[in-house]
């Protein structure tokens, strides 16, 4: 498997050498430090530093070196002090009262004057907020404020936010990088180059970017949390990312001891890696370690309501694509097991909500008939969708494309890059398309948003342009609601109404599974699979 690979990432060699080896370029004298370098790829690219632009995972794992807000998650998704020490909220829901720690610095920096750095305080994090939902800064993240009537530093230590209703998933949304603070020195200087430029509070700080090429982080040796012996992290030195732009790639890179870590499965490597039932194959037992846990993200197709063609506004042939493949079968035999079929609805297992009752099994005969419907209603004999997809994907959409051809069904699938897709999608310029919905804070409101007809892309995320009064009704409703078993009551009846119109055809629930070396301790895992590196060490 490893051989073919070979000649696609010579090309890539010289430029992995130099970001691989960083630093001992600075520093000969420094060369067998290895131990405390973290060294990763990702082949995806990230798009920026400035957490509040941060808004795919790969934005967000970086991010998470450099910047910290009041609140965070732990690896059960606990919420936790960060900058906040600690914080009450009012018996109506409304006020969040947070009690600000006075040690936290920013990373050094000459705009700081002759000390080079600053205590975080209140006034700080009213900034960020006032930021984050500026027009003219238009940041992607400014949603999370929706909820938000008034925020202000009371004082130095303590900052309040008012809500214009109670929500009680609110304090999940302050754990998103959206939220972190950033100081007005550093951000007025540089304007829209602070994404280049970032100065935080995190564990790490940072040192060089060179787009596409490579990213290096180094210790923030002014960190203020500690481990539970009171020893001050993070314990490596610095982080290396490269820019490899594919899987495979990535793999060898991996395999031959180059990077320390790799994520999720590509169809390039996963027989050789995994076996037939997702076990680590016995050649790599003595150098890789798999972490395998659940993951907070839906993969499915969607569908563009509002699409001129008869097969997509057609309910039958929506509800005939949902029975007509096998998720069982494709998740063994194109994901070596890794995964949950997607039998329920849209809300992933493992949020108050999720019911496997409402949505489709695989029904085959039931797809053929209304694929039959269809054709005698509309006239059309021969009925044709196009899928698009990226190339990661491509197996998936192929394995559904064959099987619909077998119920009376033709498929065509195209591939597009990841960002052409993503602005195609927003924009309504595709019919039928792959994505996934990763939770972004810990309930499920966040994946039914994505159904709401105030949420309509390009300013939302309803790419379907669903548009229910019935749906929004419950969904405002839930915001009152308290009670978590009302609002799982609530949260499952908005996602079954969604599944009896087939807005979207939910593939599976997805697993986090990180490979690392096995001098790699500390990694970790969390079900919303974002990279934490304070507690990591290299043996």
């Amino acid at each position: 498997m490893i051989k073919p690979i070979l000649n696609q990432i010579i090309s890539y060699l010289s430029i992995s050498c130099i970001a691989l080896l960083f630093y001992s370029c600075e520093n000969n004298s420094n060369s067998n430090k290895d131990h405390l370098v973290f060294r990763y790829n990702e082949y995806a690219n990230i798009n920026t530093l400035d957490p509040a632009f941060s808004r795919t995972l790969q934005d967000n794992s970086v991010c998470n070196q450099l910047f910290n807000g009041l609140v965070q998650l732990d690896s059960d998704l606990n919420i936790l002090p960060c900058i906040a020490k600690n914080w009450t909220v009012s018996d109506d829901g409304i006020t969040y009262t947070f009690t600000l720690r006075n040690d936290v610095y920013f990373h050094k920096h000459k705009l700081f004057g002759k000390d080079s750095t600053r205590v975080v305080d209140a006034k700080d994090f009213e900034y960020s907020f006032n930021r984050l939902r500026d027009d003219k800064i238009a940041a992607p993240g400014s949603w999370v404020l929706n909820k938000v009537d008034d925020f202000k530093a009371v004082n130095d230590t303590l900052f309040e936010i008012t809500l214009k209703q109670p929500f009680p998933a609110f304090i999940g949304l302050l754990t998103m990088k959206y939220c972190s603070v950033v100081p007005i020195e550093i951000v007025d200087h540089y304007g829209v180059d602070f994404r280049s430029n970032p100065i935080g509070t995190g564990p790490f700080k940072f040192k060089r970017w060179e787009e596409n090429i490579k990213l290096v982080f180094r210790r923030n040796e002014h960190y203020f949390e500690k481990d539970n012996t009171g020893n001050s992290l993070p314990y490596l030195e610095a982080v290396a990312v490269t820019f490899l732009p594919d899987k495979q790639s990535e793999f060898l890179q991996f395999a031959q001891g180059n990077i320390d870590y790799i994520s999720g499965l590509d169809a390039s490597y996963k027989d050789e890696l995994l076996t037939a039932d997702g076990k680590l194959r016995v050649f790599y037992n003595k150098t890789v370690n798999m972490i395998r846990g659940p993951y907070l993200n839906t993969e499915y197709l969607g569908f563009y309501l509002d699409s001129n063609t008869p097969e997509i506004q057609s309910e039958l042939i929506r509800k005939a694509i949902n029975y007509g493949f096998d998720r069982k079968k494709m998740i063994i035999y194109l994901r070596n097991g890794i995964g949950n079929p997607a039998i329920g609805g849209f809300i992933p297992k493992g949020l108050p909500g999720y019911n496997e009752s409402i949505g489709y099994t695989y029904q085959p005969e039931k797809a053929k008939k209304l694929i039959e419907q269809f054709k005698k209603e509309s006239g059309i004999a021969k009925p044709e969708l196009t899928l698009v997809t990226t190339s990661n994907y491509l197996s998936f959409c192929e394995f559904i494309q064959r099987e619909l051809e077998k119920n009376g069904l033709k498929i065509n699938v195209d591939v597009m890059p990841e960002a052409t897709l993503r602005s195609a999608r927003s924009n309504g310029k595709v019919d039928m398309f792959r994505s996934s919905w990763i939770a972004d804070y810990l309930d499920a409101e966040n994946y039914l948003s994505i159904f709401y007809s105030e949420n309509f892309a390009p300013n939302g995320s309803n790419y379907f342009h669903y548009n229910s009064t019935l749906f929004d009704s419950l969904y405002n409703k839930a915001f009152t609601v308290t009670n978590i078993e009302e609002r799982k009551y609530l949260y499952t009846t908005m996602d079954s109404l969604a599944m009896q119109k087939s807005l979207m055809v939910p593939l599976y629930y997805d697993e986090v599974i990180r490979f690392t070396r096995k001098n790699v301790k500390g990694l970790g895992i969390n079900p919303i699979n974002l990279l934490d590196l304070k507690f990591v060490k290299k043996d």
